[in-house]
């Protein structure tokens, strides 16, 4: 197993960075110097899996780096499996994925030929990829030809579904999984026109058992994952390219899974293969204290538990969605957040944490991480923190508050609110309750037409009002109720920076405090928390602080 990158600070005690800079930069010449080396005799069976999953901007943007220098750094220690998400060129918005949704909508409005454009545009994205990157004129033009005939059946399933006027949840999933071709096809053919043997890998059809849509549960997920093993597992030495996409999944991959459908392939891969690490590769460094982009001294966090992790994604932080780390984790298998622009970096490495005994689907008995690791990490060794590790905002929050017409509140008061709330798909991020009142701060997908009709209802039961543009500011750390006073702490230095708090919110979890703000300060707050809570780490470990 290599010195670095690939293993997990679990397995060793050297620092993070030291382990991962150590690793790419030794192969990183050998991985640049040419586009002719011969990889196939890396591909051993005592090597171990690593799964690498690249995001479509990532690929759009990055895509020379991807095969020229990641890729091939892994292969001599490792066998590799590259996951990949449909293509986007210039940001996730203008990508594939949101290319075919508009094709398929299209295609719903009869005598229009808008999809046949987008398609011609998409094919076109593709094309203009392949004859950039590939410069063998013999794998260029199955590239191409593959990319041809891909759009070409788009194009004729569209068509067919405008005559008939309609588009199942199946047929839209059918549509999407294109884009998740599309791209794969693209990156093995560089990876090839570079000396790597590979193999095109589509989960699309992988699913051969029959699931009701209602019997989703993790019986489902470990099914997946010894299919979507089984199936790179044919590729011998070869790289696995695969496809993000997958089905069939009953009542549609989209609507059953979400858009978080590729991450969610990378993890259940690597769980099949027992990988010995997933790595998620994106635009930034890793996982940070604050947005770098808002808090200029914000800094990079090298490794970081689950649940810190779990908080961040759901309050705002892009990390990776919180069921795709709980497969991987609960299989004691390390995730990486890597930087595609800054391959030598370190990243964040969340770290599975289960106590001792807990039983995973493979067995692996992950011992914790070293004592000097986790010091150096800010964490107990018991796994708690001794300070914060992360301040995030989540914007575009809508509070809701009701006061009870009547002088006590039954336990039917909080029955009608969520079920009115769930009745008109109303999601609710943080609950603030007293005898007779009740706030709430609600998603930022709130449908205002909806709103107005849940409102209305709720009117029956008490005065209702509403207050939008506001913004969630939320302080992760692993058992924050052990770090005595930090609350008090928190909230004083929002009053001293005027900063006026709507709401306050602190969960059975123990891993955060959240509070709700006016949004136009969320940055002013996010900067002020950083600066006292969490810039002077020293004070805060110490306990006459």
């Amino acid at each position: 197993m290599p010195p670095a990158m690939t293993a997990s600070p679990l397995r060793r005690s050297l620092p993070l960075h030291m382990e991962a800079e150590a690793h790419v930069q030794a192969n990183y010449t050998s991985a640049t110097n040419g586009h002719s080396h011969d990889f196939s005799s890396a591909f051993g069976d005592h090597k171990p899996w690593l799964v690498q999953k690249f995001g479509g901007t990532s690929i759009g943007k990055f895509i020379e780096t991807i095969t020229g220098t990641i890729v091939q750094s892994y292969l001599p220690t490792n066998r590799v499996v590259v996951v990949c998400s449909a293509r986007s060129s210039e940001s996730k918005s203008q990508g594939t994925t949101n290319r075919l949704l508009k094709a398929a909508a299209s295609a719903l409005v009869p005598g229009s030929i808008e999809y046949v454009e987008t398609v011609h545009d998409i094919r076109m994205d593709h094309l203009d990829a392949a004859q950039k990157h590939i410069s063998d004129p013999d794998i260029l033009k199955r590239v191409q030809n593959e990319v041809n005939q891909d759009c070409d059946r788009l194009r004729a399933f569209l068509e067919a579904a405008q005559i008939i006027e309609e588009i199942s949840p199946r047929s839209k999933d059918i549509i999407m999984a294109v884009g998740e071709k599309l791209s794969c096809r693209i990156v093995a053919g560089l990876l090839e026109d570079r000396g790597v043997e590979t193999q095109f890998v589509n989960l699309e059809n992988v699913i051969d058992a029959v699931f009701d849509v209602n019997c989703l549960d993790q019986n489902f997920y470990d099914y997946l994952s010894r299919a979507f093993a089984a199936a790179v597992s044919k590729c011998g030495h070869r790289v696995p390219v695969v496809t993000g996409f997958f089905g069939s999944v009953p009542g549609s991959l989209l609507t059953s899974i979400g858009r978080g459908y590729t991450d969610l392939a990378a993890a259940l891969i690597a769980v099949g293969l027992d990988a010995e690490e997933l790595q998620v590769w994106k635009e930034v460094d890793g996982i940070f204290t604050a947005d770098p982009r808002k808090v200029k001294d914000a800094r990079l966090l090298n490794i970081i538990t689950p649940e810190e992790a779990s908080e961040l994604t759901y309050y705002g932080s892009e990390v990776i969605h919180p069921f795709t780390m709980e497969q991987v984790i609960r299989a004691q298998i390390p995730i990486r957040i890597k930087n595609v622009m800054n391959p030598v970096g370190a990243g964040t490495i969340i770290f599975p944490d289960q106590p001792s005994g807990v039983c995973t689907p493979n067995g692996r008995n992950t011992p914790p991480p070293s004592s000097k690791v986790l010091l150096e990490n800010g964490y107990q060794l018991d796994l708690s923190r001794r300070h914060p590790t992360a301040v995030t905002i989540k914007d575009n929050v809508w509070v809701l508050n009701i006061h009870s017409n009547r002088k006590s509140v039954s336990h039917g008061f909080f029955a009608q609110i969520f079920g009115t709330l769930d009745r008109y798909g109303i999601a609710v991020d943080l609950i603030s309750t007293s005898e007779v009142h009740i706030s709430m701060a609600l998603g930022a997908n709130v449908n205002e037409s909806e709103m107005e009709k849940a409102m209305e209802a709720l009117r029956s039961i008490g005065t209702v009002d509403v207050m939008k543009d506001m913004a969630i500011l939320s302080l992760v750390g692993k058992q924050m109720k052990n770090m005595v006073g930090i609350s008090g702490r928190m909230f004083s230095t929002l009053a001293k920076a005027n900063i006026n708090i709507e709401m306050i919110s602190q969960g059975a979890s123990e891993i955060n405090i959240s509070c709700v703000i006016l949004e136009e300060q969320a940055i002013q707050a996010m900067n002020v928390i950083h600066g006292e809570l969490l810039s002077n780490v020293g004070k805060l470990s110490d306990p006459d602080y």
